[in-house]
């Protein structure tokens, strides 16, 4: 029982990781590519770029942008055209507007 609930524990705290993003130069270096769309109806996703890391939450939306590549969960690179990317994003300016508008999508961020 309580090797269950160190399991549990353990588990709940790589959920409530933050979602640290690091931008790379190269598109070869990235994870994930990115197109920022003109219109928040064009969205994967709804991203907020939080302040702090401890503001970001898991795979909702909540960007904490690092220093370095080594500090991320993810390295992005940000794509000239939306045919190139793997998902599209629309940042916007309320934390509550934050998250995935196509969830099939939700994939590339875990």
């Amino acid at each position: 029982m309580r090797t269950l609930l160190v399991l549990l524990l353990s588990v709940s705290c790589l959920a409530s990781r933050a979602q640290s993003v690091y931008s790379v130069k190269y598109k070869s270096q990235a994870e994930v590519k990115v197109f920022v769309v003109e219109y928040e109806s064009q969205a994967d996703l709804l991203v907020y770029k939080t302040r702090y890391q401890s503001q970001a939450k898991g795979n909702e939306g909540l960007w904490h942008f690092v220093n370095y590549s080594s500090q991320a969960d993810k390295t992005i690179f940000f794509v000239k055209y939306a045919s190139q990317s793997d998902i599209k994003v629309y940042f916007v300016d309320y934390q509550t507007r934050a998250g995935w508008r196509n969830k099939e999508k939700m994939h590339h961020l875990y």
